[in-house]
């Protein structure tokens, strides 16, 4: 399902849970004394794009790491297509289709551009399979040219990622996330660091992935540019609580979300 076939009720704001494939109740994670996500209801919506964006320390890469697996939440529940995960790890998650990027570029130095896909796509029955059989050797090689080219790296395979712009470094991480086949795309800040063409480049590219593949994307995202051009829905997170939820207009003309994260009323209480 691409973006432009969302039902009429996903768009509205009235969901179904059969329209939801991951939906997170109550979920909390306290860091001590810290609080850092606080009773976070989250629905993500089948085949949608959908934004998570709040001032900095908002709790949205906590709550990231929650959906991906590489925390525990301390309360709260987590399903995906109905599914309780939430106390599977990283590599579970990742078996049952949710995989993500990280917001500091996590690539192997020393390897080329390809041979970095190639351990993020080669099965999972372990890294000495690989080597052996040619059939499986050339399945792997395939997949691994597919990839670079659904990012825009095709050509690049031999390349080391140093070699490499920051933009497509980033596009390189998204190939990685996208080895597993993932359902759910879960992407932290994917356009940080980037010039303008690189933003364009990379919002093109999560459009495109939307619409041709049908992976589900949720973005933590600082460009409200970015969110404005891709998001269906945008949540707002505020001290670890959601603070408004709706479409990227009903969100940017909330009062509250002006205050705590566009910064317009204290912009002009200065003035």
């Amino acid at each position: 399902m691409t973006m432009t076939q969302l039902p009429e009720d996903i768009k509205t704001g009235e969901m179904h849970d059969s329209a939801l494939l991951v939906k997170s109740r109550g979920v909390t994670k306290r860091f001590g004394g810290l609080l850092a996500v606080n009773n976070v209801d989250f629905d993500i919506p089948r085949g949608s794009i959908v934004s998570l964006i709040g001032p900095n320390g908002a709790g949205k890469t906590v709550f990231l790491h929650l959906l991906s697996g590489v925390l525990a939440p301390t309360a709260g529940r987590i399903t995906l297509d109905g599914a309780d995960i939430t106390r599977l790890g990283v590599a579970d998650r990742v078996a049952r289709g949710v995989s993500r990027s990280f917001q500091v570029t996590n690539l192997f130095p020393n390897l080329s551009a390809g041979d970095n896909v190639r351990l993020a796509a080669q099965p999972r029955t372990g890294a000495a399979a690989l080597w052996h059989g040619t059939t499986l050797r050339r399945e792997v090689d395939a997949r691994v040219e597919e990839l670079l080219v659904q990012v825009g790296l095709g050509g690049a395979a031999a390349r080391a990622p140093s070699e490499l712009s920051h933009g497509d470094q980033r596009h390189l991480e998204i190939a990685l996330a996208l080895a597993s086949r993932p359902r759910v795309l879960l992407l932290d800040e994917p356009t940080a660091g980037m010039s303008m063409a690189e933003t364009g480049r990379t919002v093109a590219l999560i459009r495109a992935l939307n619409r041709d593949t049908g992976v589900t994307i949720v973005i933590v995202e600082h460009d409200t540019r970015v969110i404005a051009e891709l998001a269906t829905r945008v949540t707002v997170l505020d001290h670890g609580r959601v603070l408004a939820d709706g479409t990227p207009g009903e969100v940017g003309a909330d009062a509250r979300v002006q205050t705590a994260y566009l910064g317009r009323r204290r912009d002009a209480a200065g003035r």
